[in-house]
């Protein structure tokens, strides 16, 4: 399995020589599992109650390429200590197929940390909207000035201290560039190559690959549209692009777009980074395909199975998630509701972390007593221009801080036992069909399944042992489902020819 490691140190009580032991340690865990190290994250002196690090945001980019399988770690606190920062960012990753182990700890996490990751994660999603809002407030007012919410302003464009947009020369040149060599009937792959044959970089700091480029080639950002959320603002920005330039490269490019028989299946699939093959203990990924008949086929297939290098034949997808489903919600006992309410409660205010909210508020008073000062100043009679200019500028500093705070205050996110409690109740008696119930109690309670052609064991986070299937029960599972759609055994039928599309 190709892996990346992931080294951290904090300023206040660790040295560089952390980061070598560390990668020693990581190394030979990798060795000694048989994975190949592709890539090393290091972030130096930086603290784990934030995921504001340069590296780390440099990894959780990187795993939309999907060169790397997972991302090992000396232990799970150099990933994040902050649980809620820590549920989000490995659920980023399983969204590519990337899990996070563990050198010196089990396959992840202790089981009472998985629950509460688990909770946090999946309350998020549910809570996402509400969320949001308290974010947007700050940024809805820099929006309604065609100003930066804070985003990649995108090659080509700088962001000065007020937060206005600008042309770079040198960025610009290079994307006015692009565009005319698509428009001249250069491929999009020869664009790739070619950019990043002269070392040319997105505005992420990263290679050019083919959705990137995509990306770049439809934001309207480069006629001067201004565009928040589903708003655009014509002439909101600077210009880059002519019209006629960009209307002949959306063109060519809804010509050249694929059909939707080829492009990539949407379909989520639930087990991502915790179905593990029970022959060679290599991770099986999600495929999908149709066949000649016009059939959809979604299965999972280890993926040394694919290379022919075990024997372990695929698994019809819907079979395998029905099952894992309502095992993980027959956990959800009153006693266990209970105990996991207290448990994520109680975390969630030890991880409670106002540090960068005390530092923001620290900077806020400081403004205000710079602000009272230059009054002070000027009703002592010195320059009224100059003392004048100088206040405009605090205030201007005094509302950037005041956005900052609120963003930073949405982040403080505590839940109470009885809202922990009212949604394990909602994932109890909610339908067992609907894709956030399956997703909530696959986070909280599934922490790995190893599956044969015969039986699959399942470690649950809240059972007292692992929880073995066998043909027996598998037997009595088919007899009762018999009526159900597309109920299949552990062994699925052959994928369609052609090839297949990974998830």
């Amino acid at each position: 399995m190709n892996i990346v490691i992931y080294a951290r140190y904090s300023s206040h009580s660790q040295t560089e020589q952390s980061i070598e032991g560390q990668l020693q340690t990581c190394y030979e865990y990798a060795k000694a599992n048989g994975h190949i190290i592709v890539g090393e994250y290091i972030d130096r002196a930086q603290s784990g109650t934030t995921d504001s690090r340069a590296e780390f945001q440099r990894m959780i980019a990187d795993s939309d390429k999907q060169f790397f399988e997972a991302v090992l770690v000396y232990q799970l606190d150099r990933f994040a200590r902050n649980r809620y920062d820590s549920a989000i960012n490995k659920a980023k990753l399983k969204k590519n197929g990337i899990r996070v182990i563990s050198a010196k700890e089990n396959i992840t996490d202790d089981a009472s940390g998985i629950l509460v990751e688990g909770v946090l994660e999946s309350m998020a999603e549910y809570y996402s909207a509400e969320l949001s809002q308290k974010i947007r407030r700050g940024m809805e007012i820099n929006a309604q000035k065609c100003l930066s919410t804070g985003s990649n302003p995108g090659l080509g464009f700088t962001v000065d201290e007020n937060r206005e947009f600008h042309v770079d020369p040198e960025g610009a040149e290079i994307v006015r560039e692009i565009f005319e060599i698509y428009a001249n009937g250069t491929t999009v792959a020869d664009i790739v190559k070619y950019l990043n044959d002269k070392q040319v970089k997105t505005s992420h700091g990263s290679d050019f690959n083919k959705n990137s480029l995509h990306r770049m080639l439809r934001n309207k950002r480069y006629i001067g549209t201004y565009i928040y959320r589903d708003q655009e603002t014509p002439g909101g920005m600077p210009r880059i692009i002519d019209d006629e330039l960009f209307e002949r490269v959306q063109r060519i490019l809804d010509r050249n777009k694929k059909a939707p028989a080829r492009a990539r299946g949407k379909e989520e699939y639930l087990l991502t980074t915790k179905l593990f093959c029970g022959y060679c203990h290599e991770m099986m990924t999600g495929y999908g395909g149709t066949s000649k008949t016009g059939r959809k086929y979604h299965y999972y297939a280890c993926k040394n199975a694919k290379k022919g290098q075990c024997q372990k034949k695929i698994v019809n997808k819907k079979y395998i998630e029905d099952r894992v489903v309502l095992e993980c919600r027959n956990l959800l006992t009153e006693s266990n509701i209970e105990r996991i309410s207290k448990e994520v409660a109680t975390a969630c205010e030890s991880d409670y972390d106002s540090s960068a909210v005390k530092r923001i508020k620290a900077a806020v008073q400081e403004t205000n007593e710079a602000i009272e000062n230059l009054w002070k100043a000027l009703e002592h009679g010195q320059s009224v221009e100059i003392i004048t200019e100088r206040i405009e500028k605090r205030k201007q500093e005094k509302e950037d801080l005041q956005t900052q705070l609120a963003i930073e205050m949405s982040k403080q996110i505590i839940f109470t036992a009885p809202q922990i409690r009212s949604f394990l109740y909602s994932l109890k008696k909610g339908d067992i069909d609907d894709d956030n119930n399956r997703r909530g109690l696959v986070n909280i309670f599934l922490r790995a399944i190893y599956l044969k052609d015969d039986r699959f064991t399942l470690i649950l986070n809240g059972g007292n042992k692992p929880t073995v299937i066998d043909d027996i029960l598998l037997d009595e599972i088919e007899a009762a489902l018999e009526e159900s759609v597309e109920c299949s055994s552990l062994v699925a039928g052959a994928p369609p020819t052609g090839t297949p599309t990974r998830n």
